[in-house]
């Protein structure tokens, strides 16, 4: 594969001086590692990223305390931690801890946060207009006359 393949990851020290536009460029998009002589490489990475790892930190915090507690089933042990959680039923409240214990194990063996925080947001945000009250209401579907065609994404279509 070419090197424009794979993002470069590592710059040295002097670059940083001499060409920050790339580095900074670099690191917008995955975190790099700047090589120093005079001591220990240092990772820069957006604040995007750092707030990624933070937030899946916390979720391992939570999930280790979870994990590591013998009291009622998986999902009652989530629900005390992440209280969101008593809005979905039962059956939903064992869904989602499940969902989220796989999602948080593929961001950990990935080093993709994203994976285990876009599992928890949407399980929370179903939580939450399950308490708003949406849902109860019986869905309304269009017949086939009203409904409108769905636009075509990006490619779809596109024979080559």
């Amino acid at each position: 594969m070419s090197a424009a393949t794979f993002p470069r990851t590592t710059f040295k020290s002097s670059e940083l001086s001499r060409a920050s536009a790339d580095v900074f460029a670099a690191a917008v998009d995955h975190p790099v590692h700047v090589t120093r002589r005079d001591g220990e490489s240092l990772v820069l990475m957006s604040e995007s990223a750092d707030k990624a790892r933070d937030a899946l930190l916390e979720l391992a915090a939570q999930l280790v305390a979870v994990s590591t507690s013998t009291d009622g089933t998986l999902a009652g042990r989530m629900s005390d931690r992440f209280p969101w959680m008593l809005a979905l039923s039962p059956a939903d409240q064992e869904a989602c801890a499940t969902a989220v214990l796989s999602a948080a194990r593929a961001s950990f063996a990935t080093h993709q946060p994203h994976l285990s925080i876009a599992e928890l947001t949407s399980w929370r945000e179903t939580a939450t207009a399950i308490a708003a009250g949406l849902g109860r209401q019986p869905v309304e579907w269009l017949d086939e006359a009203e409904a409108v065609e769905r636009p075509q994404a990006h490619g779809e279509g596109i024979k080559g």
